[in-house]
């Protein structure tokens, strides 16, 4: 865990709560966390779910692994550490979006269960809601698919550290939604995403 390095700060609280915005939005914040091998579908689940969630009138916000580390994680590698870091500020990016009362969709490999713990807890110290997705793939079909073409780079020595190939992947012992993307479709990955949604009162399910 990071520590705190400035002193006497302390959180302003406005006059305009969570639940306030929750109820302009017509819609509840959350964090919908996509995990998975690379190659998975993470952002392709997360790129359709954004879309059906807009046609339905709510409003998302998709932070993407590679998105941000071309922007605010720019100066962190693929090391252990770096990664830890770069799932930190990505949960604590989520939790600011999630208190506005947006559903944050946050697609990242996040390979070490220890990091993605830290992000739950993170957001359960702040009550608010954290629902994690397995994008689960067996490695054959990721690599088969291989759309960067990084396994056959990794394959080649020429990536250090990557997930499934030099770098392992803890997979999630107790997700909210499992999605198997090597055997369903789109349409139904993003349905049962949607069903939860509506069941938990995160949307309305009209």
């Amino acid at each position: 865990m990071t520590d705190q390095k400035a002193t006497n700060v302390h959180w302003h609280q406005g006059d305009v709560t969570r639940e306030d915005r929750n109820q302009l939005l017509g819609q509840k914040g959350a964090t919908l966390w996509f995990t998975g091998l690379s190659g998975s579908g993470k952002s392709t689940v997360a790129v359709a779910l954004e879309k059906a969630l807009f046609q339905r009138g709510k409003l998302t916000y998709r932070l993407d692994g590679d998105n941000v580390r071309l922007g605010i994680n720019k100066n962190l590698g693929f090391s252990a550490e770096d990664r830890a870091e770069n799932i930190r500020r990505i949960g604590e990016i989520a939790k600011l979006f999630v208190d506005s009362g947006v559903i944050a969709l946050s697609s990242f490999i996040s390979p070490y269960l220890e990091d993605r713990e830290r992000v739950r807890e993170l957001h359960r110290e702040s009550g608010f809601a954290f629902i994690e997705i397995f994008v689960d793939c067996s490695l054959a079909a990721a690599e088969e698919r291989d759309p960067k073409g990084l396994y056959k780079k990794a394959r080649a020595g020429e990536i250090k550290n990557f997930t499934g190939i030099g770098d392992p992947y803890e997979a999630p012992q107790s997700p909210e939604i499992h999605l198997h993307t090597d055997q369903m479709s789109l349409e139904q990955e993003v349905e049962i995403i949607i069903d939860y949604l509506k069941q938990q009162g995160f949307i309305a399910t009209a």
